[in-house]
């Protein structure tokens, strides 16, 4: 079925394995640095147990409190995909919940974003399924539509499309796209083993500190 709101679309993902892995242990705060720290979620929190979010977006975007596209993108996802639902932003119905993020899970389905409400957040907390979420509401969804699958979607005002990197942690959410997906790897892992030399220079008392005054010098504060 294809009309205006109310569609199902195929997407062929083109993000290799050995791509996403590179993004495996980057640091959601460091690709934030590297891109210009204006890109990315700020009110979307993890709400399982712990752990990287992290696999190639299937996107939904859903009328707000309606999750029957929900239930056909869980049925369709393929493993690893990372279910990314724009479900309206701030809103009053939950589109998920503890059965619903189960069987996401059984599926080998890589996580779930929600920018939207969920519920059962006692179950969902006590497991390592990955789950974004804008917030919590005990009031239940519809299942009427409508809703559309594959389609360019906006999460947090971050525009994801289908097949993009989604990488989050404790920091926040990131979508990147495929296509500048390794140029960017390599300059966050350059700035992860800067961090890392900063660090082992404050464990032997060795770190140099004399640009603090400097910047304080060409504003004017110190002489």
């Amino acid at each position: 079925m294809s009309q205006l709101g109310f569609a199902i679309h195929t997407h062929k993902h083109t993000v290799s394995d050995a791509t996403l892995k590179r993004f495996a242990k980057l640091a959601v705060a460091n690709i934030s640095d590297v891109m210009s720290r204006t890109n990315g979620t700020v009110d979307l929190r993890p709400f399982h147990k712990g752990g990287k979010i992290l696999g190639r977006a299937f996107t939904v975007k859903t009328a707000p409190g309606d999750n029957l596209m929900v239930h056909k993108a869980i049925d369709m996802a393929a493993p690893g995909d990372v279910i990314v639902v724009d479900a309206g932003g701030p809103q009053r119905n939950a589109i998920i919940g503890e059965i619903m993020s189960t069987l996401a899970a059984s599926r080998k389905i890589a996580g779930m974003v929600i920018d939207g409400p969920i519920r059962d957040v006692d179950s969902i907390s006590k497991n390592k399924f990955p789950v974004f979420a804008r917030s919590v509401s005990h009031r239940g969804p519809y299942k009427e539509g409508p809703g559309e699958i594959n389609v360019t979607v906006s999460i947090d005002g971050m525009v994801v499309h289908p097949g993009d990197i989604i990488v989050g942690d404790d920091d926040g959410l990131f979508a990147i796209r495929p296509e500048g997906a390794d140029a960017l790897a390599k300059l966050v892992e350059a700035v992860e083993k800067k961090e890392k030399n900063i660090l082992a220079q404050i464990a032997k008392g060795t770190l140099d500190r004399s640009w603090v005054d400097q910047a304080l010098r060409a504003k004017g504060v110190l002489k």
